[in-house]
């Protein structure tokens, strides 16, 4: 397995560094908004829809973001994405204090789904730009895991913060990392993808080759039960079992337990790309880590307890986390390096309609079929994923386990 380069660590650490500040905006909203909806009048499908806005919008945006990077490059966007999203973190603010707070949050949602559509094709192709295929794994992984741990540091911070100091308190916070985000980026990422504008690619030409259908389908799944269902229903569950974590309500204890899930998940992230390089092959890893997922979400059907429920999300953030930084490097691997971006903006286009049919789904079906047989649907979605994976691969490579070699395109 080769080292990266220094200036290759460099830039890796800077976009790592800017996608886990800006990443608070997209955390510190899930603890508060479920149970403010009813303090400012919002209708639980409303907030539904609030939280699944900026992924509805990351359908249009994902794949001109896609396009974009493969034809004028990864910087100019990359920066302008983090400042796009420290701009809708601010508005949450506006939301809080304005009389009409549907439409300020649902305008901040969409704003943040165009910049990070933005942000999420530059990032994994940057890393891509920047990575050798033997180490990809890891350098996917340890992105992958910047971002991913942004978000949980927003829903502990949008937990604790609001119930101690209050809500507004917690959007500013986020908002001012935000900021500092866009700062790190225009001040340390250089270009990485192009030396001058494409104009060969075309803004309707996005891919849709069978890997990028196929990663993007398992990248589906996987967000459609972990931050679609998991982080929109989770504070509920706490609410009607009456668990509580450190004396706090079920808005604190939901954001420290959704931290815990993300934080196992970004660790896991960094595992999963270190062992798919170190074994030469992608897919055993992330089998394993799918077949974890499920038997988290088995677990928390039926969990009543503190220690159950943490048990739960501890498992459902590995798996999700293991398979995330094999995910995206098995999609470099198996893309020419020209059409990379576009196929990010697949991948982040089918994730995003999982991300976002979520909380549309289970918010309103919740009070109806019950917790056992969301979350029991929910165990069900990772195994699918994997029927998928392995379909879907096999028919592009001949082989169910192709090695890295094997996958380099």
């Amino acid at each position: 397995m080769s080292t990266p380069s220094a200036s290759s660590n460099r830039i890796v650490l800077a976009v790592v560094a800017s996608t886990f500040f800006v990443g608070f905006g997209g955390g510190v909203i899930f603890p508060i908004l479920p149970n403010l909806g009813e303090v400012l009048g919002i209708s639980a499908f409303m907030v539904g829809l609030i939280l699944s806005a900026n992924r509805f919008t990351r359908l249009v945006a994902n794949a001109p973001a896609g396009v974009l990077v493969d034809r004028i490059g990864t910087r100019k966007p990359f920066v302008a994405g983090l400042a796009i999203e420290g701009v809708a973190t601010f508005m949450y603010v506006v939301a809080i204090l304005s009389p009409m707070p549907e439409f300020w949050f649902m305008v901040a949602r969409i704003l943040w789904g165009i910049g990070s559509a933005l942000v999420f094709a530059t990032a994994y192709t940057i890393t891509a730009d920047v990575s050798e295929a033997d180490s990809r794994g890891t350098s996917m992984g340890i992105v992958r895991a910047g971002i991913t741990f942004g978000f949980p540091a927003g829903l502990v911070l949008g937990g604790v913060v609001s119930d101690v100091w209050g809500n507004v308190e917690a959007f500013v916070l986020a908002a001012s990392f935000a900021g500092l985000a866009s700062v790190i980026a225009y001040l340390i990422v250089p270009e990485t993808h192009v030396e001058e504008e494409q104009t060969s690619v075309k803004p309707w030409d996005v891919d849709v080759s069978v890997p990028a259908l196929t990663i993007g389908l398992v990248n589906f799944g996987l967000y459609f039960a972990y931050i679609g269902v998991l982080f929109s229903t989770l504070v509920l569950l706490l609410d009607a079992r009456a668990i509580s974590i450190f004396g706090l309500d079920a808005q604190g204890s939901s954001g420290m337990l959704m931290g815990l899930t993300v934080l196992a998940g970004a660790v896991f992230t960094l595992g999963g790309g270190y062992l798919s390089d170190s074994v030469g092959a992608r897919v055993p890893v992330m089998i394993g880590f799918l077949i974890t997922s499920c038997v988290g979400f088995a677990i928390l059907a039926f969990g009543s307890s503190f220690e159950v429920l943490v048990l739960a999300c501890l498992l459902i953030g590995a798996g999700q986390g293991g398979v995330g930084g094999p995910l995206t490097a098995l999609l470099a691997d198996l893309t020419p390096e020209e059409r990379v971006g576009r196929a990010m903006g697949t991948n982040n286009v089918l994730g995003d309609v999982g991300g976002g049919l979520g909380p549309l789904v289970s918010l309103p079906l919740v009070d109806v079929v019950g917790f056992e047989i969301i979350y029991g649907v929910s165990a069900v979605v990772p195994m699918l994923a994997g029927v998928v994976l392995l379909v879907g691969i096999y028919s592009h490579t001949g082989r169910l386990s192709p090695t890295i070699s094997e996958s380099v395109s």
